[in-house]
């Protein structure tokens, strides 16, 4: 692998802008080398007097920077100047970012001395039975020496855990954080100094934080509050450890660009040079540091000794391997693709064969069982955009297992989801089949009872697949995603997080499967006629949650826009609020509107529904893509793009525009001759998800790009403890 390529994707993607121009230093050797292939001087004279020049000029260093002879042409001082820098650049990213990880080191090791406290007052709690019992033959002297070696083993282990954390120091007394281990010092004396952190993510502590405002509360000393602690302050360890394990291979990657640009530089012009300039980049701060090596040895130590029992499982938490690529998914995905376009050839031949659709009866009987298997082909529709979502957030390096909060490792990429799609649509394809070749054919009639219930134990068994505790079939994602849901559909009750708003706003654009699963309900209970038709369309019941149903992701939406407009405070999402209740307002007009045909409903529908879609469009555009920015180089567009063509940000406003007012035709009821009934519904439900498809993509690009202009790599998990100094800065 060529070495621009290994760099590229090496990079932290929220720091390609802190990384060494690689690329632009390339193309000034190009046009070094170019510009030299082009002279017609004498090579040998030339290299002569550069040797000369070298040798008196090129070790000076001035300024810190190499001296550059006059002799050299103005592109070979574009690159050097451009190197310089690049250096400059590269020394204070990670200058900062060092500086920050120290910092956060010793705000984890007050975080670790409080635990180390806390796990004495539990042990002390949890054996204070033993000791009453103890104390009445125990003798005064006796019972303070005890007291004394309880704080000498506390000092001694404080003391231990200081010395793997706190970065080394020239003397002794500089080594010791203030915080640490201080003379006299006892579990209860540390634990005064702080209070615990209401961080937890339940129904209970959310309430208590928005309508009560506690946010912290006091210790319990029991064993459940200390696990609940530890988990919590692993976390952030192992994040912390990762952060410096990127910054190590950042600064890694770097030098070793340095290293690799100079040696091109000096096979094309044979200036030797590059052990001169690798001095200065040696002796730079990044080249020079040995503090982020430390601290990853010391922080590896700590979780190893401090939250685990076995080490082969701690290398394992915090040095995670890359997902190996299966070239058994390739084969699969293309066995199942083509067993899904062989399967509905065989249904499209049934119906033909058969003469299916100029029976009435097959007519009704298609018409009952349309709602059934489509359901399955708006979330197949949904997964296969979702594959080809995940393709483009990989060709163009946007981290979506970041954003979206997925455990590094876990995150499903393109060819995974593709697999489930297809795996998915052969199940579908065969349920369907099977169920129309028994029911149609009059020679196997007694088996009708049972080929009714072929959709049912299609949607059991997924659900149970869906459900499955074994490690197979991508459990971790499946779990998360199982997880998410639920935190959606609690909105006000938890704290919501990127893939939990991401996840409803999917569901939004799958009201139509969401209505499909209300038809099943009422196919498989109280829909079955006297003649044994299914007639879910004359149940009022039906009807209602019918129309209802279509209300439900809006508002979830609308929930979780309220509980971060009360938790962030920013009235940017009590506006996003708004779009979705005007969402929900156009849903309930148009639902009346359809079951009541008055003049007046229309008319409120037509209202409700247009000034949703232009509050939605805005949104859209404006605030999840960034677009329409009016001052910027980019017309009407913003600044940084990730695609090439501008043209595409064009082309996916025009469609963001036409798309969103589609379905406007449920409510002006044009006449569609080619296209009848169902086919009408399903025809818009798709248009919806591929819009939300499009919308997907530039939602997390200019997401991303926000990181990037931030340099926002890693989560900010919550700690466990507030300190003393942690309400000064609150109280400041």
């Amino acid at each position: 692998m060529k070495f621009g390529k290994k760099f590229k994707d090496e990079m932290v993607p929220e720091w390609s802008e802190a990384y060494m121009d690689y690329g632009g230093l390339k193309h000034l050797l190009k046009d070094i080398n170019h510009f030299n292939t082009h002279r017609k001087v004498d090579i040998e004279n030339q290299e002569s007097e550069i040797g000369k020049i070298q040798h008196k000029n090129s070790m000076k260093l001035s300024n810190g920077k190499l001296f550059i002879p006059a002799e050299m042409g103005q592109n070979e001082k574009s690159f050097f100047e451009k190197l310089d820098n690049e250096l400059e650049k590269v020394n204070r990213f990670y200058k900062d970012i060092v500086e920050e990880a120290k910092g956060e080191a010793d705000e984890l090791a007050k975080q670790m001395e409080a635990l180390i406290a806390l796990r004495k007052k539990v042990k002390e709690k949890d054996t204070k039975g033993d000791k009453a019992a103890s104390s009445k033959v125990t003798s005064p002297s006796r019972a303070s020496s005890e007291a004394e070696q309880d704080q000498l083993d506390f000092k001694e282990e404080v003391d231990k855990f200081g010395e793997n954390i706190i970065k080394p120091a020239s003397s002794p007394s500089e080594n010791r954080d203030p915080s640490l281990g201080e003379h006299g010092r006892t579990p209860s004396d540390v634990l005064e100094c702080v209070k615990i952190q209401n961080t937890s993510d339940n129904p209970k502590s959310s309430v208590e934080r928005l309508f009560l405002g506690n946010t912290e509360k006091e210790c319990s000393f029991s064993q459940e509050e200390l696990k609940e602690i530890e988990e919590k302050l692993k976390k952030a360890f192992v994040e912390f450890y990762q952060k410096l394990r990127r910054l190590n291979q950042y600064s890694f990657m770097n030098l070793s660009a340095f290293s690799v640009i100079l040696e091109k530089y000096e096979k094309i012009t044979s200036r030797k040079v590059m052990r001169s300039y690798m001095k200065i980049v040696d002796n730079s701060y990044i080249g020079s540091s040995d503090e982020v090596t430390s601290l990853l040895n010391k922080v590896e130590a700590t979780i190893v000794k401090h939250f685990n029992s076995e080490r082969g499982d701690d290398i394992k938490l915090v040095r995670q391997e890359r997902k190996r690529e299966k070239h058994s998914i390739w084969f699969l995905s293309g066995f199942f693709c083509g067993f899904s376009v062989a399967l509905i050839m065989a249904i499209v031949l049934i119906i033909q064969t058969r003469k299916l659709l100029d029976k009435e009866e097959a007519t009704v009987y298609l018409d009952s069982i349309f709602p059934l298997y489509s359901f399955y082909g708006y979330i197949i529709l949904h997964m296969l955009i979702g594959a080809a979502n995940v393709y483009l957030w990989r060709c163009y390096r946007i981290n979506y297992s970041f954003i979206l909060g997925f455990k590094p490792g876990t995150e499903l990429d393109h060819k995974e989801v593709f697999l489930l799609a297809s795996g998915l649509a052969v199940l579908v394809l065969t349920a369907c089949l099977v169920q129309l070749h028994i029911r149609m054919d009059s020679r196997i009639q007694e088996h009708e009872t049972f080929v009714e219930l072929v959709p049912l134990g299609l949607l059991i068994g997924l659900v149970l697949i869906c459900l499955c505790p074994f490690n197979i079939i991508y459990r971790s994602s499946r779990f998360f995603l199982i997880q998410s849901l639920f935190r959606s559909i609690c909105a006000p009750l938890y704290k919501v997080n990127m893939i939990d708003f991401f996840l409803s706003d999917q569901l939004t654009s799958q009201t139509q499967a969401i209505r499909s699963f209300v038809y099943y309900i009422c196919y498989y209970s109280w829909g079955k006629s006297s003649t044994g038709r299914k007639m879910c369309h004359v149940s009022d019941v039906y009807i209602v949650f019918y129309y209802i149903s279509a209300a439900i992701p809006y508002w979830i939406r609308f929930f979780q826009c309220m509980r971060r407009l009360i938790e962030e405070k920013e009235m940017k999402h009590g506006f996003n609020g708004f779009t979705y209740f005007s969402m929900l307002l156009s849903v309930v007009f148009q639902s009346t509107f359809r079951l009541r045909k008055k003049t007046t409903w229309k008319v409120w529908a037509l209202v409700s529904s247009g000034v949703a879609a232009l509050a939605n469009i805005s949104w859209d555009i404006r605030m999840d893509w960034g677009l329409l920015q009016m001052k910027s180089r980019n017309f009407l567009l913003r600044d940084k793009l990730l695609l090439h063509h501008r043209t595409a940000y064009y082309i996916a406003m025009i469609l963001e525009v036409l798309l969103r007012f589609v379905w406007l035709q449920v409510v002006l009821s044009f006449d569609m001759r080619p296209l009848r009934g169902k086919v009408i519904t399903s025809t818009f439900a798709s248009l919806e998800i591929l819009r939300r498809g499009i919308w997907n993509f530039f939602r997390l690009e200019n997401e991303h790009l926000n990181n990037v202009g931030e340099y926002r790599a890693f989560k900010s998990l919550p700690l466990p403890f507030i300190t003393d100094d942690d309400k000064v800065g609150k109280n400041e």
